[in-house]
């Protein structure tokens, strides 16, 4: 079953695909879980796998001043000058992957940024020329071109959704495969780490504690954070690719 994350952009005839977002970081556990309480994140936080901490996200405004997934993911990168890889997918239909090192930014994609924008919104994906830093941030320098490939690539809706270009990409990139599947939350996850096992977090408190503290958050917290891209191309778009 789906969990859809609230306020994000897509048409609303037909049933929607899978909606969530992660963020993958390269560092202790006790060091990812103190940034994510400093931003008040919501959401759950997986244990350790081969060096890698996910944090999954259960809103599309998930922490404080307005931050996203992608602006958590900033956060955490400034704040630990780790490899950071932030990941959203809207309706099966869109792919955001932001990433970091040493607290720079060294890559920003987009699969179709026409999804749920403007007519005019171009659908070519943006990013692609990011590949090679973000794999070898990854420590899968060899697998830059095999990237860019999955990165260009226009999917075909009918056959092939964003959810299985990004389960290509953690493949090429060595990231656990199951956050394709955290959409399954609060139910455990398919092919990854039970529920009992993630600590969960509400306003950036583990327990009880969160739900105690939800009065008190900002009514701003729910507005929705600004888009991956702030200004994609405009244009006639190729009715082929549509």
């Amino acid at each position: 079953m789906t969990y859809p994350l609230a306020g994000l952009p897509g048409p609303a005839p037909g049933p929607p695909g899978c909606s969530y977002a992660a963020v993958l970081v390269r560092a202790a556990f006790a060091d990812v879980l103190a940034g994510l309480r400093e931003v008040r994140f919501t959401g759950w936080l997986a244990p350790p796998e081969d060096g890698w901490v996910v944090a999954a996200a259960s809103t599309r405004t998930v922490a404080a001043g307005r931050r996203g997934i992608v602006g958590v993911g900033a956060a955490l990168a400034d704040r630990l000058a780790a490899v950071v890889l932030a990941v959203r997918v809207v309706d099966d239909r869109q792919l955001a992957l932001v990433g970091w090192e040493g607290g720079a930014e060294i890559g920003r994609y987009l699969s179709d940024p026409s999804w749920g924008a403007d007519d005019d919104v171009l659908p070519d994906p943006l990013g692609v020329a990011g590949a090679g830093d973000l794999a070898a941030a990854c420590g899968r320098a060899g697998a830059a071109d095999a990237l860019a490939e999955v990165l260009a690539e226009q999917l075909d809706p009918d056959s092939v959704n964003e959810s299985e270009r990004l389960a290509r990409i953690l493949r090429l990139l060595g990231l656990p495969p199951w956050v394709v599947a955290v959409d399954s939350l609060p139910r455990d996850i398919p092919t990854g780490p039970r529920a009992a096992d993630l600590t969960r977090l509400r306003l950036g408190a583990p327990g009880l504690r969160g739900p105690l503290r939800a009065p008190l958050a900002p009514v701003t917290r729910r507005r929705p954070p600004p888009p991956v891209i702030p200004d994609p191309p405009r244009g006639t778009p190729d009715p082929w690719f549509r």
